[in-house]
């Protein structure tokens, strides 16, 4: 009827409309889908046909609670085109259905103001005053929008019987007292953001603590107004009403909008089906209730199982086996109850999740057992045991222990005895036990051909277990030891390359040593090398305060070499190869650089393409860019990080807000810039390493899995704030994610429905967010040449980088090289000569030493000690 009623809307509205046939498309596929229902109810009431507006708000309520704005909006409409009295009861009867929904002030404000209008017909003040007064029992108790119909009730009242006296509120003084219990609740609810629910869960806390009942089902009720999508919320309000209230109307009433709003939780629909039994409902509306469950759509398998086993149960309740009518109409509506069950696992079930939902045949345990106590037809009931061990049941003790203790209750010693052998020759996980109770069994009841029996029956089991057990083990062992040879091949190919790369890379040293001494010679003695100015007296010359961090010391002012007049020889070569020098920005000075207006860009493309010009434009909005400084290499390729320098320190907060966006296909990371050695204690990672009982960790997810389709499933349990996919540098997801919660709750829940659950043939796994402690330990490299001689660099906030170059002349640490000329008559600490890694004696300098003049004389001593 729905998808026909669908396809009349849909011809009525072909010829006029162009994108508007998106709602009707998408609800003939899914009737369930909302957020559909809504947008065609918005795209009828614009185009205004009234009459086919009515019917999709008609087919909406019947399978979804209609929000306030909704109701209201309907009832306008309605009240709108109301003409006569037979018109006007209509609106009365949907003002009945729009209070059932959830408990609004403003509907039943509306309701009662409609009521009003019509207290000139008969009977209509005694009308009005009912509805008055069923307001106020519903939402008069509401703490912020109850006293309008206080209010409203008391103007009606002072109209009708013209005097003051008669309806008057005052505060009394237990009054106050309650409104400044309530007082810090309803100001937490009034700053807060929607949903609000953790500031509802200890509304109700505190009122529940207090005993009102109307008080509890009040603020129930404004919970759930807000929060109508939440299971917990539900199961703990319908709890209470069946253990406290206990009032039919109330009870069944919430049952109903529970199951309505949230269909996908088993439990409420199986706390319905419980409250209808215990309130005494008929057996037809039980049925109806139970049918209407079944196609509610269950997340999982096994809660079809258990929502088959609660309507078992009570069709089991209703049959009165004490009479003796063993073929009673409820007995065999029970037994072809039983055997749908188990047709519906078997076909539905498990063709919507692969499994019936049943592994341990529990229905079927159920069964066999109620037909050999109730009904005592153990044929009956050995054929289900039987049905139960062809299922794949059969190597298991325990399904045999629980058979043999059915027998044992209600069968003979003869199929006691068969039962236990068969079990002793199937059972494959515990057959030790299972040969126990065969043998105690026969020293009970068996004679001595039964005992022996026994004894050669278990005897030869055990021997093929041992048997088995020792090839099992056996091959294990191999496996082992193949596994053991694998990793001793894989750890000497490792080392071999290892040693490769090792004796590879000496030799590079060597050849790049070489051409550094022919440039040098091309150079000449009386020009100073770029290399020198880079690394020599201009780097040692600078106090620690005016150095900024390390990955910037050294690099940025590395420059071309001086112009000169004539040109040395092989001039046009070194000139090539300083045409693949990086181009650097204009450099600023170091008193402009100041750390807490700069932010530090990495992980960027290789192959970028203008990263100066790519990140100005990039971080433009965030503030007037006064530098941006790549990083290259001495070839000039890029190496995937710089440094963005604001005017100000404002916009690096604002910068700091595009970490992880994507640059060519690569996330960005966006760090503060920060000395380490001012500030050891500062830590890059942004994220709690301490447990966050109110977020979940999920692995095991598919490498495709998108926040999208996380944020579905995760919405089940409860409301989520944030989900963070971890990825790799690249971007790529590493199969990992972390999902907030409102609370703990909601995180504990879904932990416990989602562990071991699949997701696109992946069994994730769900905890609690517990990251493992993140241990920052300053690990100073070991010099490689000086050994302790050698000052260790210290490290900055990003640790020692693997490109970091060393700020120590060669002149320093080469053995077999001249003296560096001295410049001015005097010579840095630095150039003081080494031998094999330790300082000289009094004579030589260290490294820490201050500069001293020298004289020719000095020079000429030096020269002879060489």
């Amino acid at each position: 009827m729905f998808i026909l009623y669908l396809v009349d809307l849909y011809k009525c509205h072909n010829a006029n409309v162009n994108t508007h046939h998106v709602p009707f498309l998408q609800l003939s596929i899914n009737a369930f889908d909302y957020n559909c229902h809504v947008d065609l109810i918005k795209l009828l009431r614009q185009e205004g046909k009234l009459h086919r507006l009515r019917k999709a708000r008609q087919k909406m309520s019947e399978l979804f609670p209609l929000t306030e704005e909704i109701w209201l909006d309907w009832l306008k409409d309605e009240i709108r085109l109301t003409e006569d009295e037979s018109d006007r009861e209509k609106v009365y009867e949907l003002f009945e259905r729009a209070v059932k929904d959830y408990m609004c002030p403003e509907i039943w404000l509306e309701y009662v103001q409609y009521s009003i209008g019509g207290m000139g017909a008969q009977g209509g003040i005694e009308r009005v005053r009912s509805i008055f007064e069923r307001a106020l029992t519903a939402v008069g108790l509401h703490m912020t929008k109850g006293a309008s119909i206080w209010e409203a009730y008391r103007e009606f009242e002072i109209v009708i019987l013209s005097t003051v006296q008669v309806f008057t509120l005052e505060q009394t003084p237990r009054a106050l007292q309650q409104l400044e219990k309530c007082k810090p609740f309803e100001e937490a609810l009034l700053v807060s953001e929607p949903p609000k629910l953790a500031e509802y869960q200890a509304y109700i806390d505190f009122e529940m603590k207090e005993g009102d009942p109307a008080r509890v089902q009040i603020i129930f009720e404004r919970a759930l107004a807000e929060n109508c999508l939440v299971p917990d919320l539900w199961i703990k309000y319908t709890m209470y009403l069946d253990r406290q209230l206990k009032i039919k109307d109330l009870v069944l009433s919430a049952h109903e909008r529970a199951v309505r709003n949230c269909p996908w939780t088993m439990g409420l629909w199986k706390s319905y089906l419980l409250a209808l039994e215990r309130h005494g409902a008929d057996h037809q509306t039980v049925t109806d209730v139970f049918e209407k469950a079944l196609n509610a759509g269950f997340i999982q398998a096994a809660d079809y199982v258990e929502i088959w086993q609660s309507n078992l149960d009570y069709l089991r309740r209703r049959v009165d086996f004490s009479k003796g009518k063993k073929w009673s109409r409820e007995l065999d509506e029970l037994r072809a109850a039983f055997a749908r069950s188990l047709d519906y696992l078997k076909e539905d079930v498990k063709e919507r999740f692969s499994e019936s939902g049943d592994l341990s045949c529990i229905i079927m345990q159920i069964w066999a057992r109620i037909e050999a106590l109730h009904c005592k037809n153990m044929q009956k009931a050995r054929e289900l045991w039987d049905s139960i061990m062809t299922k794949g049941n059969a190597k298991y003790a325990n399904m045999w222990l629980e058979y043999y203790n059915l027998e044992r209750s209600y069968g003979d010693a003869v199929h006691c005895r068969k039962a236990l052998h068969r079990a002793v020759q199937c059972t494959s996980d515990y057959p030790e036990h299972v040969c126990d109770v065969l043998l105690n069994f026969e020293r009970v009841e068996g004679s001595l051909e039964d005992w022996d029996a026994a004894v050669q029956k278990t005897e030869t089991k055990l021997n093929r277990v041992n048997e088995q057990r020792a090839r099992v083990a056996e091959k294990e062992a191999v496996l082992a030891r193949q596994e053991e040879e694998k990793a001793e091949h894989r750890r000497k190919a490792k080392a071999d390359k290892k040693a490769q790369k090792k004796s590879q890379k000496t030799d590079r040293a060597g050849d790049k040593r070489k051409a550094e001494d022919e440039y040098e010679e091309e150079w000449g003695e009386d020009e100073e090398l770029p290399s020198k100015r880079l690394r020599g007296e201009e780097d040692f010359g600078s106090t620690a305060k005016e150095e900024h961090m390390e990955t910037e010391s050294g690099l940025f002012s590395r420059r071309a070499p001086p112009p000169r007049k004539t040109e040395p020889p092989g001039f046009r070569k070194n000139q090539q190869g300083l045409s693949e020098a990086p181009r650097q920005p204009q450099d600023i000075s170091k008193e402009q650089r100041k750390d807490e207006e700069c932010v530090f860009v990495s992980n960027l493309p290789f192959n970028l393409e203008d990263p100066e010009g790519k990140m100005r434009t990039l971080f433009q909005g965030c503030g007037t860019v006064q530098q941006v400084r790549p990083i290259f290499t001495a070839k000039g390729v890029f190496k995937g990080y710089c440094y963005v320098q604001f005017e100000d320190r404002l916009a690096v907060s604002e910068a700091l807000k595009l970490d992880r966006q994507e640059v060519d296909g690569r996330p960005m990371f966006v760090s503060p810039c920060v000395d380490k050695n001012k500030n050891p204690d500062f830590k890059v990672f942004k994220y709690k390493t301490a447990m966050e009982k109110h977020k979940i960790f999920i692995s095991g997810l598919p490498y495709s899995c998108t926040k999208e389709t996380l944020e579905d499933l995760c919405k089940q349990h409860g409301t989520v704030k944030t989900i963070r996919l971890v990825t790799n540098r690249s971007g790529k997801p590493k199969g990992l994610a972390y999902v907030e919660y409102e609370n703990e709750a909601q995180a504990s829940q879904a932990v416990l429905k989602m562990d071991g659950t699949m997701l696109e043939n992946f069994t994730i796994s769900v905890a609690i967010s517990n990251p493992p402690s993140r241990k920052m330990e300053d690990k100073a490299a070991p010099s490689r040449i000086l050994g302790a001689a050698m000052l260790r660099q210290p490290q900055g906030a990003r640790g020692k980088g693997r490109t970091q170059i060393s700020l120590l002349p060669r002149s320093l640490y080469r053995q077999s090289a001249p003296d560096a000329k001295a410049e001015n008559g005097t010579v840095s600490a630095p150039h003081a000569t080494v031998t094999d890694g330790v300082h000289g004696g009094p004579g030589t300098a260290s490294l820490d030493t201050q500069t001293k003049s020298l004289s020719n004389e000095d020079f000429a001593k030096m020269l002879l000690k060489k």
